[in-house]
């Protein structure tokens, strides 16, 4: 078994595609602040090349790193002989991997039509590109497609704006993907969009919204990182953007906004998955957001949504003091995801960033909030890392599905709260 797994991987060497055969996602159990900061020296051997997928932050939540086959032996040593608690989430991440794959080759279409797109199955970024234009032709009179910008590779940097006229309308802004290997959030978004679509004139809630307010929905936040994880590598994090001075490409994009950007919750290593970048707004992926919001001026939710560990967060995550409207916010997040778990019994928790996950510093929600966006919110979709990123695409239309109820609650206190 060994000698095949290390022919696979000197197999993915040489082509074109990282594979993962025999990794492994360990869930770990951090006894106490001293165990944790033994996590964290093991995170910085770089020789290990192990990928945290859920940090280690404090005993009560526990972290998910992937380890390298190579590495296995060495970490789970470590582990041991420090007294510290692990379990393994996933034997072997190339079986998750390979499963997706053939599940996405089934679901390739042929006819140009919303009716019969695959909501169910993941979707590279030309398919997800080509049902947008589906969309707008299917709903002239609701939605358009605008550029907002391109991305370092030159892509296209998509919206679509959900509207019935007016100009300068109250407006929410939704991304999704900021994080290319986040999946279940393209897919979730492409799943909300056509819901938008399709509720308006028949749901009061949406229709009332939309006949006040514009929608602008951005679904593929990072479409180099996106087309990298189908090309080379899945669990590709980051933009493609080029460091200065290192080999290590690409920027943590939610690290990279002008909200106490440079602080601990981020890092100045550009071979971190979460590098901050050379400076705040350095992305173009993320200045193009800036400028969108900024220029529009009336934007009054911004709701950014990532995946995993089923949460449901707010301002702040570079400072561990509560926001002024914290109190609001916060029971607004509670009432989302009462109404998200009625569907399946999903439970969600809530609060600020810093004190329900961590401290992360220059993050979308953050800028927004800081810079006038009252009702700025991310969510965190499932699992709780039994999957992690890679959530079967089976569990697609049941988290869009659960997520909606939250969405709207969101968006229908944003218009019956004007400020």
């Amino acid at each position: 078994m060994k000698i095949l797994l290390v022919f696979a991987a000197l197999v993915a060497a040489a082509g074109s595609e990282r594979l993962f055969v025999g990794d492994q996602v360990l869930r770990i159990t951090a006894r106490d602040e001293e165990q944790i900061a033994l996590l964290r020296v093991l995170g910085e051997r770089a020789e290990l090349q192990v990928d945290f997928w859920r940090d280690p932050t404090s005993p009560d939540h526990p972290a998910d790193l992937r380890v390298p086959f190579p590495s296995l032996h060495a970490v789970k040593i470590f582990l041991e002989s420090h007294s510290i608690s692990y379990s393994i989430m996933i034997e072997d991440v190339q079986e998750l991997l390979d499963e997706e794959k053939k599940n996405m080759t089934k679901s390739r279409r042929t006819e140009r039509s919303t009716s019969t797109f695959d909501f169910a199955s993941y979707h590279t970024i030309e398919e997800i590109y080509d049902w947008m234009d589906v969309l707008v032709d299917d709903h002239p009179n609701l939605i358009s497609k605008i550029e907002i910008g391109q991305s370092y590779e030159n892509r296209s940097l998509y919206v679509l704006k959900f509207s019935t006229g007016g100009s300068n309308r109250p407006a929410i802004w939704l991304d999704t993907g900021i994080h290319s290997r986040e999946w279940i959030t393209q897919a979730t978004g492409v799943w909300t969009a056509n819901k938008i679509a399709e509720e308006y004139g028949q749901d009061p809630s949406v229709t009332a919204i939309l006949d006040s307010m514009d929608i602008f929905f951005e679904i593929i936040a990072n479409p180099d990182g996106f087309v990298f994880t189908h090309s080379s590598n899945r669990l590709w994090r980051k933009t493609r953007s080029v460091n200065a001075g290192s080999d290590c490409i690409g920027v943590d994009p939610n690290r990279n906004w002008d909200a106490g950007f440079g602080g601990s919750g981020s890092s100045s290593d550009p071979c971190s998955d979460l590098y901050r970048g050379p400076y705040a707004h350095s992305e173009r992926e993320v200045k193009a957001v800036v400028d969108f919001i900024q220029g529009h001026g009336n934007v009054k939710s911004v709701i950014s949504i990532h995946s995993y560990s089923q949460m449901l967060l707010f301002p702040y995550g570079y400072k561990r003091g509560p926001a002024a409207h914290h109190q609001e916010l916060n029971e607004l997040a509670k009432k989302a995801v009462s109404d998200l778990a009625a569907m399946y019994g999903t439970k969600y928790s809530y609060g600020s960033i810093a004190n329900t996950i961590y401290l992360a510093d220059g993050t979308t929600v953050d800028w927004t909030y800081d810079n006038g966006v009252k009702y700025s919110f991310t969510f965190e979709l499932r699992d709780t890392g039994r999957y992690g990123f890679l959530l079967p695409s089976t569990q697609i239309i049941p988290t869009a599905t659960e997520t909606w109820p939250a969405l709207l609650d969101i968006m229908v206190h944003v218009l019956e709260n004007p400020y």
